[in-house]
């Protein structure tokens, strides 16, 4: 790991792009667990397990609207058990009570009789009845102290229903990073078309979505001149533990990231990655800890140093691991780099992957048509098969 200069980069110091995946991974820290309400505990990851205090459900419950019955039928009709009932007295053989769906059975309920089954003559109810038919069983969710999810598990809607369903009101998270991004450029407009001297900032709104699919929070973005002293003064005070900085990465008289990191007293720990596009991003980590993703200046190329280093970095924070990639095969072959990895925008169909061109790194058309990228390692010939990274941050990896 070296301190940032002003020099170009070298060659030897171009990291393979699985080692600088995995090292951007490793650099960064998981935040510190936090207790929350489950209204602000979406997006987190669960620090502990969730277990459930009580059975769920925690008595016999009917399953279906219609009639809890004992023993054979026809059962005289008597009374009626609502979802909001206290518990109902024992049912009597022969007889039938009416019962709303989530009710507590009586006890010594047989089975329940679905309303549509039911044949209501004066008091009397006739229809089929399975000894424990449509009846929820105590417990049948979950026991009591039952582990129901691992540390690890991404808190989602589903699994905030799940903490509601066994009675929690808080959960233990790892909670979301803070990341902000800046995109730097004199030429840089953000309305109307490109021209001369004009150049249309398609990363921007890339960046805000990217980084909340990826699980992290973020502010709006901050758009930034070719300016080395405002560069130094935007990373000294971004309020994040994560700083994305697109269009200063690589070593042309513009690009200021190098410099100003050096002055900031950063510690430089990925200074270029062997993959097309992608190859001039960078991973520094702050004297306080915060760190630091240089993205490229061209549109496709920042994606893919995003999807490269910046998701690698959140997951850790979330505390999450790298995931593997699946492999798929690719028909027609996709010809290698002989010393770069090629990321290449592919569709997924049932015979395998297909790309669909327009891969340049200041095009943004392919990935937009397309379903993921082929990873495709360096090589003297082309590859018949490619592992796929997700364009979309968010999603899990297939077949993981």
């Amino acid at each position: 790991m070296t301190q940032p200069s002003d020099a170009p980069r070298h060659a030897e110091a171009v990291l393979p792009w699985d080692v600088a995946r995995e090292l951007a991974h490793a650099a960064a820290t998981p935040l510190k667990p936090v207790s929350r309400p489950l209204a602000e505990a979406a997006g987190g990851v669960l620090a502990t397990p969730l277990v459930s205090p009580v059975a769920v459900p925690p008595v016999d419950r009917s399953a279906m609207d219609g009639y809890a019955v004992r023993g054979a039928g026809p059962w005289r009709l008597g009374g009626h058990v609502a979802a909001s009932s206290p518990t109902p007295p024992e049912l009597a053989e022969g007889a039938a009570w009416s019962i709303t769906t989530g009710a507590a059975v009586p006890v010594g309920t047989t089975s329940v009789v679905r309303d549509e089954d039911a044949v209501l003559v004066g008091d009397l109810v006739q229809g089929p009845a399975e000894v424990g038919r449509h009846i929820r069983r105590a417990g049948e969710e979950c026991a009591a102290n039952e582990m129901l999810l691992p540390a690890g598990v991404e808190v989602d809607p589903p699994v905030l229903g799940v903490a509601a369903s066994v009675g929690l009101n808080r959960l233990t998270v790892i909670p979301q990073p803070r990341v902000a991004a800046v995109v730097t450029g004199d030429e840089l407009v953000h309305q109307g078309p490109s021209g001369p001297g004009r150049v249309r900032d398609a990363i921007g709104p890339m960046l805000p979505g990217l980084i909340t699919r990826a699980g992290a929070l973020t502010t709006p973005v901050t758009h930034l001149a070719d300016d080395r002293t405002a560069l130094i003064d935007t990373l000294r005070s971004a309020d994040a533990e994560l700083i994305f900085v697109s269009g200063s990465s690589a070593s042309g008289p513009a690009d200021h990231l190098r410099p100003a990191l050096s002055a900031l007293g950063a510690e430089l720990i990925i200074d270029g990655v062997a993959c097309r596009p992608g190859h001039p991003q960078a991973l520094a980590r702050l004297a306080d800890g915060r760190l630091v993703v240089g993205l490229p200046g061209n549109p496709f190329a920042a994606l893919t140093a995003f999807l490269t280093l910046g998701v690698a970095a959140i997951l850790r924070m979330r505390g999450l691991p790298l995931p593997s990639l699946m492999v798929a095969p690719v028909p027609g072959g996709l010809a290698c780099h002989p010393r770069s990895t090629r990321l290449v925008p592919v569709r997924v169909t049932g015979q395998g992957v297909v790309p669909v061109g327009h891969g340049g790194s200041a095009m943004l058309r392919g990935v937009a048509a397309a379903d993921a990228l082929a990873v495709v390692d360096p090589g003297p010939a082309s590859a018949i098969a490619a592992r796929l990274l997700p364009l979309d941050p968010g999603a899990r990896p297939w077949g993981v």
